[in-house]
């Protein structure tokens, strides 16, 4: 079995009620652009592109070795994951326009509100979320979710 497999077994054990899966559909992606946002909060150089923003090079290194993780358990995975992420930055980008000095503000009280029905959805479950156990569990989360989509739309990982 790869070990893509084996992380999304062990990971599903602590993510069977349909109630924390819901919580985790919404709460994984919200936590992950959260993160994403605060790392492009890091004062460093940005380049910009056209029609798309500006990214900090602290982002691009986040997204690198973030991609590097994915890439050892799926090719697939990390290239959807890699577009996935490049779309988060569009977000974080216009997030930080908009809100200016304040968007650190928006990055926490997302971050808070969306662990704390993580935890909600895990009180549920009556399971300790899987990076708990393991800190490589935070990554697995995101990939977890895009494997659904993945096998509902017959497209092999």
């Amino acid at each position: 079995m790869r070990k893509v497999d084996l992380l999304f077994a062990e990971y599903s054990k602590s993510h069977r009620n349909a109630t924390n899966k819901f919580i985790h559909w919404i709460c994984v992606p919200l936590i992950f652009w959260t993160i994403l946002g605060f790392v492009s909060l890091i004062p460093a150089p940005h380049f910009c592109i056209s029609y798309f923003g500006c990214v900090s090079i602290m982002s691009m290194i986040t997204v690198i070795f973030i991609s590097l993780f994915y890439l050892r358990l799926s090719l697939r995975i990390s290239i959807i994951m890699i577009f996935m992420m490049f779309l988060a930055e569009h977000f974080i980008y216009l997030t930080n326009i908009h809100f200016e000095k304040q968007s650190w503000m928006v990055y926490l009280i997302v971050f808070v509100i969306t662990w704390i029905f993580q935890f909600i959805g895990h009180k549920i479950e009556g399971k300790k979320p899987s990076f708990i156990q393991d800190i490589q569990f935070l990554l697995v989360g995101p990939i977890w979710l895009l494997g659904f989509i993945l096998k509902k739309t017959g497209i092999r990982y």
